[in-house]
């Protein structure tokens, strides 16, 4: 069933974990957006789609976070954009409303109900914008919900205070809000599926696909195409944000390892190495890198007889600066594929994730494209 786009005149962005460093940074983005559109637009790949349903400059957001500070302490504290950047709209980003979440004292069925209840007090505040909800949270050592076959089994053997996402994922259905997953938490069970499904809500995911990962599919696509043999690849991540901090618990770092590992002998079509384990991934936290964070790889291929060849790749990227604006662009696909009818899981975004979640998800760089422009054609002619 269509959803009716006619009385809305934004996206209204609600954001998990809003005063992450992403999430600080999509605050100073939307306010850039609204007075500066000519600092954000040109870097956004839904940047001209969708205009008759919401106007490209028009982005509305709120959300939760723990933090007690401000939004521009946050931005401050995670150092990401300099203050010349954003202290024009000092004021607008910080009457955001960020609302505190659910107390990890309550059941599971108490905390989706809070939240639930905190989406409908937003949806009223603005009722001119289509709400999506998208999961900036921090990576969890307890997300292995996806075995789940039934709400109820999740609300009797789910730890909710380990793993908030699931409260969050379920009170947005609930709420018939879109789902974005940007994180390596895997919400994709079957039991939130079913419910999503049933409740005419899109869900994309998972894990944003935001620096080196990007990369890693262009380039693999790239040997592969040629029918170059990938002997071994060797990736280091060294970032100095919360994000790279909370990775260096192994059990929170798992997901994202196995996401930014398990991608290559996808888009292959064999494992690297042969056994061996020629494919390594490490992330560590080094503080004076910040939100600056540096990625390595080592390729080693071989082409002709069988000759040996390398290739070496050091990337200096800025994490949330190539973050934010995926966010932005899903925000925009979610509300257009909510509006077309759309349900359940989308796994045409696999452009834009590590783990794209669903049936037959493209994998390869020239497929992921090609998915895009055939799924921008389909809602053209739906909405």
């Amino acid at each position: 069933m269509k959803h009716d786009s006619s009385g809305y005149k934004s996206i209204l962005i609600l954001a998990a974990g809003a005063k992450g460093a992403i999430g600080s940074t999509l605050a100073a983005s939307v306010s850039a957006l609204r007075h500066s559109p000519e600092k954000v637009l040109p870097y956004l790949t839904t940047a001209n789609k969708f205009v008759r349903l919401f106007p490209q400059h028009s982005v509305e957001m709120a959300g939760w976070d723990t933090s007690v500070y401000s939004m521009t302490s946050s931005i401050k504290y995670h150092g990401v954009l300099p203050e010349a950047l954003w202290t024009d709209y000092r004021d607008e980003i910080d009457s955001l409303r960020i609302l505190s979440p659910p107390g990890p004292g309550k059941s599971p069925e108490d905390q989706v109900k809070h939240l639930f209840l905190d989406m409908i007090k937003l949806k009223a505040l603005y009722p001119d914008a289509l709400p999506v909800f998208v999961n900036l949270l921090p990576a969890s050592s307890a997300s292995d919900g996806y075995v789940f076959e039934a709400l109820e089994d999740i609300y009797n053997h789910m730890g909710f205070s380990d793993f908030p996402d699931i409260a969050y994922a379920l009170a947005a259905i609930f709420s018939g809000i879109p789902v974005v997953n940007f994180t390596p938490n895997h919400l994709e069970c079957p039991a939130i599926i079913k419910e999503a499904e049933s409740r005419g809500v899109p869900i994309a995911g998972c894990d944003g696909k935001t620096g080196q990962t990007y990369f890693k599919v262009l380039l693999a696509s790239a040997f592969k195409a040629r029918n170059l043999m990938v002997d071994g690849w060797y990736s280091l991540n060294i970032l100095g944000n919360s994000d790279g901090k909370n990775l260096m618990d192994p059990r929170k770092a798992a997901g994202k390892l196995a996401n930014k590992t398990n991608i290559l002998d996808e888009i292959l079509g064999y494992q690297v190495g042969n056994n061996n384990s020629a494919h390594k991934v490490r992330i560590d936290y080094y503080p004076p890198r910040g939100d600056s964070k540096e990625a390595w790889d080592v390729i080693d291929f071989s082409g002709l007889f069988a000759l040996p060849m390398s290739m070496r790749i050091n990337l200096q990227g800025r994490d949330s600066i190539l973050a934010a604006p995926l966010v932005l662009d899903l925000a925009r696909w979610m509300a257009a594929l909510l509006c077309s009818g759309r349900k359940g899981l989308v796994p045409e975004l696999g452009f834009y994730f590590k783990k794209p979640a669903g049936a037959d998800p493209p994998m390869n760089f020239q497929d992921q494209l090609y998915c895009l422009q055939k799924l921008e054609n389909d809602l053209n002619r739906l909405v």
